[in-house]
């Protein structure tokens, strides 16, 4: 699919040690990067040392690490004060250090005359100018933005953001090495905030509004702020544990971007002058106000989130992402505009920007999307990318592990059946967006479904099911991490099953008390008999690709470093095959299966005649004896 990785795993510089910088260098250790961290100061280094061991040691006393996976992720880690001896020979350098435009460009033009001619330059900021910062490096195409969360080694969200002068491939490399570093990456413009402080920080703002106008007490704006994003967390008790200076700060930020209706609110400043967490918990909650509170969360969100949209910041998928992985919310901005109802948002966007008037522009596309009666926000779940003649199909719901929904299921149906009336495609790879395929049926979905909706999602199921079966030309499932439930029967509907040399494949339907019913197992038997598929089946317990291949239900074991580039060669070679040979031999195959096997060999000797009549067969023929490569036109 991509090319050659141009980060292998080797040397990355990272320039900070304190609380982010450590946990970046924690986290790329842990990914299996040799790191070298710099920091002017030694005492910042040693804290920043020491960080790193409470954090491994953390893990290792909650046993989600061994105590030799500890030492082997600390061996990787080398902390200077030189920069040279950092810097020199590094793919990657991130740059990690306090938000200062003046002191990271001097950094920046220092680090010019030590990189190589092809170091990846990224800065972790969370409010500066990616390309007010490229400024300072003289090849601004191979300097992007890496915004980590904190905290850096837990937090799984990863913005990607492109200067004006970033080059396409290096954002590229850097999606894949978020996904190494096991975390979800999501693309964002250079505009302040990015895509999820942008709405994320003036929630906290607002919540102090709706305190500093009288409008509801903190403990009931608390706990709205949690019930409304499904939040463990609400605004004030946030800004308790990640620091009032920052929201202040931040908010500042983005009224210096985007006016007055960013201003951060009195309160909010008298708090970060006088200091001290806020008191939230010795106020009472007020039933009576939660509406209201409601209602104005919900403008600001939406009304910011369709904003982004249009302004080309970030994908409406992408700022759900943010909000579900970044924030750790259990719903996000648009998903949330479809449970109100497109209408109702809009009703809510446009009290909350009334006020305001064009400091708080409405979004087009909103009013649109609800003058054209649409009720919810459409979330793509599923897309595609081509190259040449192969198309991958992607599951993208890498927050929930590509889960299968209602709505992903729907849209691989959808985009099979699309890509079908194409004969341009001849072939196909399925494969998720990041390292695993899928996790399985979405349980929180499913738990919901009553008796007939649990039947009418098996069908749904199989339909998408028969639409990557039936699909005229070669489809090759990708299986990275786990092919599990649902997500493993939707490979086995493939042509065959490519998986990485780490992945794990199962059917453990029945330990949530359910079995497959989209034809996973049906499919397996033909594959690997009865006894196999009971043995898969009966237990749950999912089986490595190795397993999988000896079976006989996986085709092909690939290194996990190198599965997409594998699976990618082998599908321009079938792509260069003869075409009507190749989909009128996956119809023989597939046909004569189920058929007697005189049947069968007629089938099979009927079709092999009627390529005899297809210029393919002639151009074939006459390459063959002219000993050039042929150039099939699929007639």
């Amino acid at each position: 699919m991509k090319g050659q990785s141009i980060i292998p795993p080797g040397p990355v510089a990272v320039i900070g040690a304190g609380t982010m910088g450590s946990g970046i260098a924690q986290a790329l250790a842990q990914a299996g990067f040799s790191v070298r961290v710099r920091d002017v100061d030694t005492r910042v280094l040693d804290r920043g040392r020491a960080q790193v061991e409470r954090m491994l040691a953390g893990a290792v006393e909650r046993k989600k690490m061994t105590a030799a996976r500890k030492e082997e992720v600390l061996s990787r880690l080398q902390f200077t004060t030189d920069l040279k001896e950092a810097a020199t020979g590094a793919v990657l350098v991130v740059e990690a250090i306090f938000e200062d435009l003046e002191v990271k460009n001097a950094l920046f033009r220092e680090l010019a005359g030590l990189v190589g001619e092809t170091t990846l330059v990224a800065t972790n900021t969370s409010s500066l100018s990616v390309g007010r910062l490229a400024e300072g490096f003289p090849d601004p195409g191979r300097f992007a933005g890496l915004h980590f969360f904190f905290p850096a080694p837990i937090n799984k969200l990863l913005e990607v953001v492109g200067g004006p002068a970033t080059r396409p491939e290096m954002l590229d490399e850097l999606d894949r090495l978020g996904y190494r570093l096991r975390k979800i990456p999501i693309r964002t413009a250079d505009r302040a905030g990015f895509c999820v402080n942008r709405f994320f920080v003036p929630y906290l703002n607002e919540a102090c509004r709706l305190v500093e106008e009288g409008v509801a007490s903190m403990a009931t704006v608390e706990e709205v702020g949690r019930e409304l994003f499904r939040a463990t967390l609400g605004p004030f008790e946030l800004m308790n544990v990640t620091g009032i200076p920052i929201a202040f700060h931040a908010q500042t930020s983005l009224a210096q971007a985007f006016g007055p209706a960013y201003a951060p609110s009195r309160l909010l400043e008298e708090k970060f002058r006088s200091g001290g967490p806020w008191p939230w918990k010795a106020t009472t909650v007020d039933p009576d106000k939660k509406a209201r509170v409601r209602d104005r969360f919900i403008g600001l969100t939406v009304g910011i989130a369709a904003r982004l949209v249009e302004e080309g910041v970030a994908t409406a998928e992408a700022t759900d992402r943010g909000a579900l992985v970044g924030l750790r919310r259990g719903i996000g901005p648009f998903a949330l505009a479809s449970e109100v109802g497109l209408a109702d948002a809009l009703r809510l966007v446009e009290a909350y920007a009334a006020p305001w008037g064009d400091r708080f522009p409405v979004a087009t596309e909103l009013r649109n999307r609800v003058a054209r009666g649409e009720t919810r926000w459409e979330l793509q779940r599923v897309r595609t990318e081509r190259y040449g003649s192969v198309v991958w199909v992607l599951l993208d719901r890498p927050e929930v592990l590509n889960s299968l929904n209602s709505d992903l299921l729907a849209q691989v149906e959808a985009t099979f059946r699309t890509l079908a009336r194409d004969p341009g495609v001849r072939c196909v790879v399925l494969a998720g967006s990041g390292p695993v395929f899928a996790a399985g049926a979405d349980i929180a979905e499913m738990e919901a479904k009553s008796h007939q909706d649990g039947i009418e999602f098996g069908f749904r199921g199989q339909a998408t099911a028969r639409s990557i079966e039936e699909f005229p030309a070669p489809v090759i499932a990708l299986v990275e991490g786990y092919a599990l439930g649902g997500g493993l029967e939707l490979a086995l509907a493939a042509d065959f099953i490519v998986a990485a040399d780490d992945a794990r494949l199962g059917l453990p339907e029945v330990t949530v008390g359910i079995h497959p019913g989209m034809g996973g197992a049906s499919r397996l038997t033909r594959l690997i008999g009865r006894g196999r598929t009971k043995l898969l089946t009966y237990t749950g317990v999912p089986i490595p690709a190795a397993e999988a291949e000896r079976m006989g239900f996986v085709a092909r074991v690939v290194p996990s470093a190198s599965a997409r580039e594998e699976t990618q060669k082998l599908a321009d070679l079938i792509a260069q095959r003869a075409p009507l040979g190749v989909r009128w031999i996956k119809q023989v195959i597939d046909h004569g299966m189920d058929s007697p096997l005189a049947t069968a060999l007629y089938l099979e000797g009927t079709s092999a005649g009627q390529t005899f009549a297809t210029a393919d067969r002639h151009e074939g023929m006459r390459a063959f004896l002219d000993r050039r490569p042929p150039k099939f036109e699929g007639q």
